[in-house]
């Protein structure tokens, strides 16, 4: 082999697009959580079961991107009556508003490792920016499915009454605790 050719061949492997990849979220790795202040008793939580989306990463030129689309109707809280009434028209509405979306544009690194991700939240039809502190973070081959992917936990604090969200205030808290874990795969 040419050793002259060596530096280009290996400055071509190392380019954004030898490592930038888009990754599917896996449904049955994918949760976000809400936690939630109950009358000053208790903090109550939930998960929404149905979530899907996109990653998109460069680690190399640290960009990246996610949307994650949460089915509203998948609330569960542990609790079927209490469900139902979250469910309604007072609280998420999932008739009208059947699903919520994360769209984080821009990820914030500390070194090599991505510590947050700026964004948007949409709920209820209502947009607002949302940080997320990225708590834990893998990305590598995947043994048990074969596929690389990347898997994190991410949190935010939002305010519900900012997307209109006022049933319950003071006696349910306004501060939401939004914990995302999730798991994407590059299709083969």
């Amino acid at each position: 082999m040419n050793t002259k050719l060596f530096p280009l061949i290996f400055a071509t492997a190392l380019s954004s697009s030898a490592f930038s990849a888009t990754y599917t979220f896996d449904p049955s790795h994918t949760y976000p959580l809400f936690e939630i202040d109950h009358l000053g008793f208790s903090i109550q939580r939930g998960q929404f079961d149905s979530a899907r989306g996109t990653l998109e990463y460069d680690p190399l030129q640290r960009t990246g991107s996610i949307e994650i689309v949460i089915d509203t109707a998948s609330l569960d809280s542990g609790h079927d009556e209490r469900d139902a009434i979250l469910k309604g028209p007072g609280w998420f509405n999932v008739n009208q508003f059947p699903t919520m979306t994360y769209r984080g544009k821009q990820f914030i690194f500390d070194g090599d490792r991505p510590v947050a991700i700026e964004g948007e939240l949409t709920m209820l039809g209502v947009t607002q920016p949302l940080r997320l502190e990225i708590t834990r973070v893998k990305c590598g081959l995947n043994l048990a499915a074969r596929k690389r992917g990347c898997g994190a936990d991410a949190t935010g604090v939002l305010r519900r009454s900012q997307f209109g969200l006022r049933n319950g205030l003071p006696f349910v808290g306004d501060e939401v605790r939004l914990r995302i874990q999730a798991e994407a795969y590059q299709e083969n």
